[in-house]
């Protein structure tokens, strides 16, 4: 089978029209189906978790994280998203996902997520102490921290997600590569860490083309190193777009099925109201 999980429509609206468009992306790629993951910065019902975490005080990460959360964020209930994907549900094989930022308060965010019926829940690293390190207008933070440090609190925080029970697959693992910082130092505890705190809770890897296309770094999360380690803890992979725009939905889905391959991967991870089944990659 085909499909890509990993996608948002935060740069569109919940518009048919907008809509449609990722739908005709996936026909041309000869997708079974797609799946939707809005991240939680969309829904009101997550707002006071973001106050709560995120760094927001008049240094040069707190004002720019300041109009980044007044920006495009929050302007849907979960309700209102339930209720536009059963529109699209009756034309298209779709399923309702979710992707999940590394909150501390994980039973907050647990009482949230059980009120509805996902068909998979993505638990993605994006904070480091507060920090969005993924914000390429804050890539210059990266240069006032030890990225040792860097590394040990990413993994500190998988684990975090993983133990909480709240997910079926880890987003972009190791996307703390993006802008190239790379380590000078042995990195196999972590990434061996991460894998067993995935193995621990059943979890799926985001196998995700976004940091090709999308970053500096230009390479598939995760990385080679971390996918050796994926494939020796037997841990199941989805492979996945991240798409914010139609046109990326399942981009390079054929270079990342040689490179799930090229690991021994046959088959990779599908779900429904998060029942995971292993189906062939074709």
């Amino acid at each position: 089978m085909r499909f890509d999980y990993h996608m948002h429509f935060e740069y569109g609206d919940y518009d048919a029209a907008w809509a449609e468009g990722f739908f005709d992306a996936a026909k041309s790629h000869g997708f079974d189906e797609i799946g939707i993951s809005e991240h939680t910065h969309t829904f009101p019902e997550f707002e006071q978790l973001y106050y709560d975490d995120l760094i927001l005080d008049d240094s040069a990460i707190g004002q720019f994280q300041k109009v980044w959360l007044k920006t495009n964020k929050f302007k849907h209930t979960l309700k209102d998203y339930f209720d536009f994907m059963a529109q699209l549900k009756k034309n298209h094989a779709v399923k309702i996902g979710i992707e999940v930022c590394n909150f501390r308060d994980q039973s907050a965010v647990k009482k949230i997520l059980d009120a509805w019926n996902f068909d998979y829940r993505i638990g993605s690293v994006h904070f480091i102490n507060g920090w969005g390190y993924d914000a390429s207008k804050l890539v210059d933070e990266w240069k006032n921290h030890n990225l040792r440090d860097i590394w040990e609190e990413y993994t500190a925080q998988v684990e975090h997600l993983a133990a909480s029970g709240n997910y079926d697959i880890l987003g972009h693992p190791f996307n703390i590569r993006l802008f190239k910082f790379f380590p000078d130092f042995d990195v196999t505890n972590y990434l061996e860490r991460v894998a067993a705190a995935l193995q621990k809770a059943d979890m799926a890897v985001d196998v995700n083309t976004g940091t090709l296309y999308r970053y500096p770094v230009k390479e598939i999360s995760p990385y080679a190193d971390f996918m050796k380690v994926a494939a020796a803890y037997k841990l199941p992979v989805t492979i996945n777009s991240d798409a914010h725009q139609p046109e990326d939905c399942g981009k390079f889905f054929d270079v990342a099925s040689d490179y799930v391959r090229s690991f021994g991967y046959k088959k990779i991870a599908r779900f429904d109201k998060r029942a995971r089944e292993l189906v062939d990659l074709s």
